[in-house]
């Protein structure tokens, strides 16, 4: 650009409104959030008790039981047998983990400056369910370790071997939903870890992931049989195979009970999360 003076000089730049800042997506949005809570679990020792607490359930299970249970199961051993188990109790354990941080999100009152801020207002929700679903990889991924270790083996092809780490991808959204509702819902994140590990207990010693149903007294045996827990380990030793072959066979049967329970859970569990969020908002 030259002036009247013939001297070159630069063009100007069109001025910026003060204040105004570029459009954020609210995809840019979640990714932000949801960084916010992966980050801190490197470093003040969440993940590591993720770890720890898949070979936990491990040792804890496999090492009094084996002896005990080994002989009455009918699997090729007591390995193959009771991983499914091990990996549901390392999920629900992570899903504690969501119920606690939705519960300090809102006692904090960071919920509330959500709200206050250009966020749809779904986003937290989805940054902290996609939070949830990293530890729920994180406890998938230790806990088939540990289950190697002992002698498990996924016996299917490959796309049974899909659908195995599918239902559990499932099973753990729907535990990291209930936990996240529970923590909207109380606001209070010393009483999630109760309210998260008391179910997770008796579920899981009265299902088929210890002992096959029909050691179990007649009178508890149809409880047993049909909770989610049960229907979910039977689910996951179809998918997972046996060499053996007296694993049960994965068909829809078989693994749709499971699929529904886990479905109805997360449907469930967001039709109350709505009318918590609501009610807390009013």
């Amino acid at each position: 650009m030259i002036d009247q003076s013939g001297l070159s000089v630069a063009p100007r730049r069109a001025a910026i409104p003060h204040g105004v800042r570029p459009p954020v997506s609210a995809i840019q949005q979640w990714w932000v959030l949801t960084i916010r809570m992966i980050i801190p679990t490197l470093r003040n020792g969440e993940l590591a008790t993720q770890v720890v607490g898949s070979i936990v359930f491990t040792v804890g299970y496999y090492l009094p039981l084996k002896q005990m249970m080994g002989a009455v199961q009918p699997l090729s051993s007591y390995a193959q047998y009771l991983t499914p188990l091990i990996i549901l109790q390392a999920i629900w354990f992570a899903a504690i983990s969501a119920a606690f941080r939705s519960a300090t999100d809102s006692v904090q009152g960071i919920n509330r400056r959500f709200r206050a801020m250009p966020i749809p207002s779904v986003t937290p929700l989805a940054s902290r369910m996609t939070a949830s679903m990293y530890r729920c990889c994180i406890a998938l991924a230790v806990s088939v370790a540990c289950g190697y270790v002992i002698g498990f083996r996924l016996q299917s092809d490959v796309v049974s071997t899909l659908g195995f780490v599918a239902l559990v991808l499932l099973i753990g959204a729907a535990l990291a939903i209930i936990g996240d509702l529970i923590g909207v819902a109380t606001q209070n994140p010393e009483a999630t870890a109760p309210m998260m590990l008391i179910p997770q207990l008796t579920l899981g010693l009265a299902s088929v992931g210890l002992q096959p149903v029909e050691r179990f007294p007649d009178w508890i045996q149809g409880f047993v049989r049909n909770q989610p827990l049960s229907q979910w380990v039977y689910g996951l030793q179809a998918l997972a195979g046996d060499s053996s072959g007296a694993a049960p066979e994965a068909t829809w049967s078989v693994l749709a009970p499971g699929v529904v329970w886990a479905l109805a859970s997360i449907l469930v569990a967001l039709a109350l999360h709505v009318v918590v969020t609501r009610r807390r908002q009013s």
